[in-house]
């Protein structure tokens, strides 16, 4: 290299670092949803949201509509192209959500139930049924199925849309819930777009051909979406330019780029030229410090490109960016001068140079932990981001996911832990590759050996992009992290907040942990956390409360003799304890609830004893006073000496037994 970075210290607020090496300043807490503050219902909400802000409805729309309010189930029809995947989330999302959640079925995918499951669906659920890449045998079976899932949805009060194949046929049963999906009017897509971007109205009606020309190729609504946005970022960087110069950037930023970048790094010889231009378009954006830094970082890691001179008789940075075309603003962020020069710069090197990639990812992760206060988190983020589209563009998802372990794993991971996280994101969330991403968490959540950083990112990825769209998946996932946890329960408490968002999770889950055990000892601790007896007796908008169902009767009970079994006494007895409470406070349920305890005993007098002492010790702090724990412990005595053939002079009534009959 031929310059070195000099240090000027005008003020120094907190850290200081003013050598070569590393300064990590990264402070970002990794958590489910203590982190972000929502919930992966919410989530998921909030993305519909913006989806509808941008969406213009296609023809058929209003039909579809209507036979979704008819019928509570609507398959929509249409070609690529024309809007039927967001419409279909639009029509969900337009739907009260009181109750149950939004989701897509995944039939066949591990941890999915099939379409012929009656547990399949919640109460209140709004379900996607995305089939339009189903070859024609998946296509004939699924429509088989069709008839037994919407009689589940219409006994759950839910909602189904299914997006069918294009050019397949559809059952003659199935007929009146078809609604032929339309393309809208690209002008009017693009101006939605154009208008949420602050483009103001006035600016339309200024004459652009460019805007024309494009709009007469009949692109894919994705691409129109992607014009409005080039338009955008015209805008911001030549703010007087007018509205037919933006269109004419939004126009030329797909088209000779390319071209212009490899002659431009032909021209471009020098290691240092290299290196500030591949800097620019990874940190596209960024403040010149950060650029001057990153390019410095690059220059010296070792494999990399090498110029020694004399600092002060080098260019500057004003000059060494005007060879690349590129130009600091106003607040001395550096920008190309052309629109998307950055993408086509990050091609040409990844393409061109395969050699280096190796160099480039250990280049991110090293300038993602720059100390620098204009490298804010957005920047880093997108940094990661930038690497990852390369290696999912090349079909390299594997070297992705491996990537990201590298980087939760070896001394100096902690800093790492966001990268990971945004590299794994932009997989799990791409079309193509986000089904094998999730198999690999799964994989990894499993049987990997797990560093904290790296359980730290699939427990955060699980409840934060698995989770609003595949619930089912990410609650898998975290039970397989739960299991393996010792001491703190961050997984735990992540899947405890994901299956209180709805009652068909939390069944799922003590099925889980209960009938399809593999480790009953780490399960029936999963257990206790789970079969919370509050949500458990309580319908929450659905049509009765899980604990009335002979199924969830038989894995509590299963579940209680398991913990009885396999756990000390002082492990389980606040659990029993607001199991006992909650009986004392509800005359309806008190029985049955008792009968759950009693029958998880199994008959073994051990187990009898351990559960009529924790009845004795709740008494003083039930709510409605010691005398009526005090009931409620004799009753459970009751239970218990009628189990065991004895029959006490005070007996009270037979009791419900787990199966909501009397013995």
């Amino acid at each position: 290299m031929n310059e070195r970075g000099a240090t000027r210290v005008g003020s120094a607020r907190g850290a200081m670092h003013t050598g070569y090496g590393d300064l990590y300043n990264w402070n970002v807490t990794i958590g489910p949803q203590e982190a972000t503050g929502r919930s992966p219902r919410r989530i998921a909400d909030d993305q519909l949201r913006r989806l509808r802000q941008r969406f213009v409805d296609p023809a058929g729309m209003g039909e579809a509509r209507r036979l979704l309010a008819e019928h509570s189930t609507v398959i929509l029809s249409g070609g690529p192209g024309s809007g039927r995947h967001a419409a279909a989330r639009v029509l969900l999302y337009e739907l009260p959500r009181e109750t149950g959640i939004f989701r897509e079925l995944l039939p066949g995918d591990e941890g999915e139930a099939t379409l012929t499951d009656a547990t399949l669906v919640g109460a209140g659920d709004r379900l996607l049924l995305d089939l339009a890449d189903a070859g024609g045998t998946r296509w004939a079976k699924d429509c088989r199925d069709l008839s037994s899932l919407r009689k589940v949805v219409h006994e759950q009060q839910a909602h189904l849309v299914v997006v069918m194949p294009y050019g397949d046929d559809l059952e003659a049963d199935l007929q009146f819930l078809r609604a032929d999906i339309a393309r809208p009017p690209a002008e009017e897509v693009l101006l939605r777009h154009l208008r949420l971007h602050g483009v103001p109205h006035e600016a339309f009606l200024q004459p652009a051909p460019a805007m024309v020309e494009f709009l007469g190729e009949q692109r894919p609504l994705a691409e129109v979406a992607g014009f409005a946005d080039r338009v955008r970022r015209a805008r911001a960087a030549e703010p007087g330019a007018g509205f037919a110069r933006w269109c004419e950037q939004a126009r030329d930023a797909r088209k000779t780029r390319r071209k212009e970048v490899a002659r431009l790094v032909a021209e471009r010889c020098e290691a240092s030229q290299r290196a500030l231009l591949f800097t620019t378009a990874m940190l596209h954006g960024a403040h010149s410090d950060v650029i001057h830094r990153a390019t410095d970082v690059l220059l010296h890691l070792p494999g990399g490109p090498r110029e020694e001179g004399p600092s002060l008789a080098c260019k500057d940075l004003a000059e060494r960016l005007e060879e690349i075309h590129a130009s600091t603003g106003v607040y001395g962020h550096v920008q190309f001068k052309e629109l998307d020069y950055d993408d086509a710069v990050r091609v040409h090197f990844w393409d061109h140079m395969p050699h280096l990639r190796p160099l480039f990812s250990s280049w991110t992760a090293r300038s993602s932990k720059l100390d620098d206060p204009h490298l804010t988190p957005s920047l880093r983020e997108e940094l990661v981001s930038r690497l990852a589209d390369q290696y999912l563009r090349t079909r390299q998802w594997q070297g992705l996911a491996a990537l990201a372990d590298e980087w939760t794993a070896g001394a100096g991971s902690r800093a790492l832990v966001p990268a990971a996280v945004h590299a794994l994101s932009r997989g799990l969330e791409h079309q193509e590759f986000g089904s094998a991403f999730r198999q690999l968490v799964r994989v990894w959540c499993r049987d990997k050996q797990l560093t904290r950083e790296l359980a730290d990112v699939l427990r955060y990825v699980c409840t934060n992009v698995i989770a609003p769209t595949h619930p089912d998946q990410a609650m898998i996932r975290l039970l397989h992290l739960a299991r393996r946890e010792h001491g703190t329960t961050p997984a735990l408490d992540a899947l405890c907040a994901l299956v209180a968002t709805s009652s068909r999770l939390r069944r799922r889950a003590l099925d889980r942990v209960t009938r399809q055990s593999s480790a009953p000892a780490a399960d029936a601790r999963l257990f206790l956390r789970i079969c919370d007896p509050g949500p458990l007796t309580e319908p929450g908008g659905a049509p009765h409360a899980l604990v009335d169902e002979r199924y969830v009767q038989e894995c509590v009970s299963l579940g209680w003799h398991v913990v009885l079994t396999h756990l000390p006494q002082p492990d389980w007895q606040p659990y029993a304890k607001r199991w006992l409470h909650l009986a004392s406070d509800s005359d309806d349920r008190r029985d049955l609830l008792l009968d759950l305890l009693v029958h998880g005993a199994g008959g073994n007098g051990t187990h009898f004893a351990a559960l009529y002492a924790a009845a004795r010790a709740a008494e003083p702090t039930t709510s409605g006073g010691p005398a009526r724990g005090a009931k409620t412990t004799d009753r459970l005595l009751h239970k218990i000496s009628a189990t065991q053939g004895l029959r006490p002079r005070d007996a009270s009534p037979r009791s419900a037994s787990p199966g909501g009959t009397t013995p």
